[in-house]
């Protein structure tokens, strides 16, 4: 791939721009932490929203679908699709909650619900495990796809690929604060879509692929790729059915807690919603994210991908099959176990058949090992593979959008994170009467620390799909008490302490010891699914078992949030019986006009989706039905809007 000088002029006029809108709004970012943090609360839904979408976009994301399109189909994309269901319900239930409790952020959460030292502890260890562990790993992953991108496109080093990327994000992030990341991600999502749209157009203006009508022609001959056309998982292929769809819409959306989509809303998404204006801002800003972050945007990756199965074909099932056979016998596996031993020419079989038996052989040609590492190849650099193929002008545009979709996810990340850090860690615990500029400047110094400690945890990992298994498992079981503990008063922080250790334990136990001690292996959705059960099987049973939360606590919390619901009876008429008499700063929601409206936004979002693919597949009754449905269900929903919002 060879840039000219006006590929270089967009990319630096782009990095430019970033770094003046930083610079510009420094003064007023700095002024206080709610400032830094926040943006002074006087933000709007839309600006909030394009937010929220931007940082969701992220450069790994157009991977993830490729690497889901290429090895499972469109079908195996229910894995992230399934977590519309948490969206909504955070619309219509959670956004004017969480506006409500006024916090700083979603970690001081635990000290205006819960009480005591084990409140305490909470508040302080989540804000180290998520604003720095768990946060890494999130930005690792992001970087990951940096690293493919610069490798393939530019020819630099991981190294190079990620030092740059994040020198850049973390100079603006440090310096604009929340106020900057939220105008310079309205300005990177623009970016970010049309390079999207200009990667689809030009895949599918490939030889190869022949166009629209040529590429879906292709693949339904294909015997082996019409099936990746599916939009649902066909009952005849039992384990993408259940790992793929029946597991994320029966369990995965409301038990497990992943950035983005936390059940009962969680992460930067509440930094959002507590920034805004007020709670109508707050609901509208999430729901137009839930729109255009499922309907809007998933086709023109699931276009690129489609098109890389004509362009760099996956090698046959048979063909996959016999190399992993081949790899498994007795000679084989000792070059693999003793490579010094052996001939280069025999460690370029073991490599070749590796690759085959991974369908990667027309994909591993394109790039020299120089260029990506075999343990960096996956079907997720298929996506990154197909721009090459961009012409100049548009290949730098389109490289500038992918470092937007890094720059608007990072920047997010290094300001949630620095969020938890200051507020929740710092202010806390370490030095209770910093000043407002102290605690800007703690912001600023521990932005840099996680840009440090991300780019090692990068240049470990190897595929998306790898870390976003990981995530998942980490989280799973966690889910059902972020939705309940708004709802039922007997849960206490010792329930979210269990949730969050047994979970943390299973992830480690079934993707890293169960391998080494067992030859049965569970499949990824079955291992999930264990962790889901146990954990909540602890974490019910700790809240049974230890004291409930100090009963002011509880109702501040009811007088400050009034969730609402028959779990907070127990705690209202305790303070009547007590002389007391609980006196709501809101009005209580109806959770039943919540609950419909959460069905009837998936429904309407779901409809557009596959609209969406049907039209691109010339079926139009079936496209124009469910758009129909699509437009009657956004009709209800203005017809309820004053009501929710009331």
């Amino acid at each position: 791939m060879h840039l000219n000088f006006w590929d270089w002029i967009i990319i630096f006029s782009f990095f430019a721009a970033t770094l003046v809108i930083g610079f510009a709004v420094a003064k007023t970012s700095g002024k206080s932490k709610v400032e830094y943090f926040l943006g002074g609360r006087a933000m709007p839904w839309w600006l909030l929203g394009f937010s929220m979408v931007a940082t969701t976009f992220s450069t790994d994301t157009p991977n993830l679908v490729t690497n889901f399109v290429r090895t499972d189909g469109i079908a195996g994309n229910w894995g992230w699709w399934a977590f519309l269901l948490t969206g909504m319900l955070t619309v219509f239930v959670y956004a004017k909650l969480w506006r409500r409790s006024n916090v700083v952020t979603d970690i001081e959460f635990y000290e205006l619900r819960y009480s005591g030292k084990a409140a305490a502890f909470l508040r302080g260890f989540r804000a180290l495990y998520l604003g720095v562990f768990f946060n890494v790993m999130i930005m690792g992953t992001v970087s990951l796809a940096a690293i493919k991108i610069g490798t393939i496109m530019l020819g630099i080093s991981p190294f190079q690929s990620v030092f740059w990327a994040l020198l850049v994000t973390v100079i603006f992030s440090s310096m604009g604060g929340f106020r900057g990341v939220l105008i310079t991600d309205f300005v990177l999502f623009i970016v970010a879509m049309i390079g999207a749209f200009a990667a689809a157009y030009y895949a599918l203006s490939q030889p190869q692929v022949g166009g629209l009508g040529g590429m879906i022609t292709q693949l339904k001959a294909s015997p082996d790729l019409a099936e990746k056309l599916d939009l649902l998982p066909s009952f005849s292929n039992t384990d993408l059915l259940i790992s793929a769809f029946i597991i994320p819409l029966a369990v995965q959306w409301w038990s497990t807690w992943y950035p983005g989509s936390e059940p009962g809303g969680g992460g930067y998404l509440v930094q959002r919603m507590l920034a805004a204006k007020n709670e109508k801002h707050a609901v509208g800003a999430t729901l137009f994210f839930n729109v255009a972050h499922y309907a809007l945007r998933p086709w023109p990756w699931i276009i690129v991908a489609l098109c890389s199965m004509l362009v760099f074909p996956i090698d046959s099932k048979k063909s996959m099959l016999q190399a992993e056979k081949k790899l498994n016998s007795p000679a084989m596996q000792q070059i693999i176990h003793n490579p010094e031993s052996y001939s280069s020419l025999q460690r370029s079989q073991v490599k070749a058949l590796t690759i085959q038996s991974k369908g990667l052989t027309s994909l591993s040609k394109a790039f020299p090992e120089d260029r990506l590492p075999l343990d960096k190849l996956g079907h997720d650099a298929a996506y990154s593979a197909m721009l090459n193929f961009l012409p100049n002008g548009w290949l730098g545009l389109v490289l500038a959008s992918l470092i937007a979709a890094y720059m608007s996810t990072i920047s997010t990340h290094l300001n949630w994170g620095s969020s938890y850090v200051v507020n929740d860690f710092y202010k806390r615990f370490v030095r209770r009467d910093a000043t407002e500029r102290q605690m800007v400047w703690i912001g600023r110094v521990s932005t840099v620390v996680l840009m440090v400690l991300t780019t090692f945890f990068a240049l470990q990992l190897t595929s998306a799909v790898q870390a976003f298994n990981i995530l998942l498992s980490i989280g799973a079981g966690t889910g059902l008490l972020f939705i309940l503990r708004w709802f039922w008063w007997r849960i206490n922080a010792f329930s979210e302490i269990a949730a969050m250790i047994v979970s943390f334990l299973c992830a480690v136990y079934f993707q890293l010891i169960h391998p080494k001690l067992f030859t049965l292996q569970f499949p990824q959705w079955m291992t999930f699914l264990l962790g889901v059960i146990i954990t909540t099987i602890v974490w019910v049973a700790v809240t049974y078992l230890t004291r409930p939360t100090e009963k002011e606590t509880l109702r501040k919390f009811c007088q400050l949030t009034n969730p609402g619901g028959p779990g907070w009876k127990r705690v209202i008429e305790d303070a009547r019986s007590e002389g007391v008499e609980v006196e709501f700063a809101h009005k209580a929601q109806n959770l039943p006009l919540g609950i419909l409206c959460m069905f009837l936004g998936c429904l309407g979002v779901y409809c557009t989706l596959f609209a969406t693919g049907y039209f691109i597949y010339g079926r139009m009754l079936l496209a124009s039905v469910l758009s129909v449905v699509a437009a009657a269900t956004a009709l209800l929903l203005i017809r309820f809007w004053k009501r929710i919002n009331a």
